[in-house]
């Protein structure tokens, strides 16, 4: 069975959703929606839709059999509250809101509907995570008790997306949902953080880089960090490193799609690079190739066949640490996530 999809938001990042659904067998859009009809028509010509420029016109004439949400997080609510009412699953492009009783209210409506929400969170998605992921979780280093994880480069993001130049608490409201997300998947709950952020770029608005120093909740650290002003030939852009030691090895992720595993008295060495769809290219193909796996994982979701990773009720915790690391980096202190809001 084919599923029929619907698509809000035709902007930049968009394509890689539209491209990735025209990979995928079990799913199509059928219908894209944006508020400039122009683009909407433009993605509707490109990828074989139709175009709406009202949302709730689109979703009650096409009922949906899922919703997928590509916009900016303050149009989330109400998308998709509207979404669960006329469709069988939602998808939501991070960050999820831009308020935790937002978020709270997003996955409340929902689970009353009945319908799964799924957070676009697709760099746990990538080929490379997706690698020390299973490595961790089949127990090779044993437990975790220690994260270094670092995204910094300086490849022109705004080029692409200007917005992100005036968005507030850029870097941690951008890749910190990124990168919590990975810290979550891999060491498990925070339960306390502190953040430092800089401002290194004078062509934006707000941080652009944060040093963050969690504490889990299985007595785990982290050490997350982040920068959009980060020099290095050739440009790591958008790799993620890592380094994660377990009670009984380590495991890191080198630049260049290197992933190393310290265990059992050896080194073994292996080429985690993710190969380039035929619509992708260098070096986004990392990005991608994580879309098609993120979004094949949806439609075995929607299908009932694997539970949702991340899903919106487990994405609130990602969301909370974001907030709670915003608060650290103004106040200096170190926060509980008890206290985040």
């Amino acid at each position: 069975m084919t599923l029929d999809g619907a698509l809000i938001g035709c902007g930049f990042f968009a394509h890689n959703h539209m491209q990735a659904w025209a990979e995928l067998d079990g799913a199509r859009i059928v219908a894209v929606c944006d508020h400039d009809l122009d683009k909407a028509k433009a993605f509707a010509d490109a990828y074989g839709a139709k175009a709406y420029a009202d949302a709730a016109t689109m979703l009650a004439q096409v009922q949906p059999d899922f919703t997928d949400i590509a916009t900016t997080s303050p149009s989330h609510r109400p998308l998709v509250e509207l979404a669960a009412r006329h469709s069988r699953g939602v998808i939501c492009q991070k960050p999820l809101a831009e308020t935790l009783e937002d978020a709270e209210a997003m996955v409340a409506a929902c689970a009353a509907a009945g319908v799964p929400l799924l957070v676009h969170e697709n760099f746990r998605w990538q080929a490379p995570i997706r690698a020390v992921l299973n490595q961790v979780r089949s127990g090779t280093i044993g437990q975790p008790h220690f994260l270094r994880l670092s995204f910094r480069h300086a490849f022109d993001i705004y080029a692409g997306q200007p917005y992100l130049s005036q968005t507030e608490d850029l870097a941690l409201m951008d890749i910190g949902p990124h990168v919590f997300d990975m810290a979550r998947a891999l060491m498990g709950d925070v339960d306390r953080v502190y953040c430092q952020t800089q401002k290194l770029n004078p062509r934006v608005a707000a941080s652009d880089a944060f040093l963050a120093q969690l504490s889990h909740v299985g007595g785990g650290v982290s050490s997350v960090e982040c920068s959009f002003l980060s020099h290095y030939q050739p440009e790591r852009f958008p790799q993620s490193l890592l380094i994660i030691e377990g009670e009984r090895g380590s495991i890191e992720l080198l630049e260049g799609f290197r992933m190393r595993v310290h265990a059992g008295g050896a080194v073994r060495e292996t080429d985690v690079e993710p190969s380039v769809p035929a619509w992708g290219e260098k070096p986004w193909h990392l990005v991608q190739e994580s879309v098609v796996e993120f979004q094949r994982h949806a439609i075995a979701v929607l299908n009932g066949q694997e539970p949702g990773q991340p899903t919106g009720a487990d994405n609130i915790k990602t969301f909370a640490l974001t907030r709670a690391a915003i608060r650290s980096a103004a106040a200096s202190a170190v926060i509980s996530l008890s206290q985040s809001t």
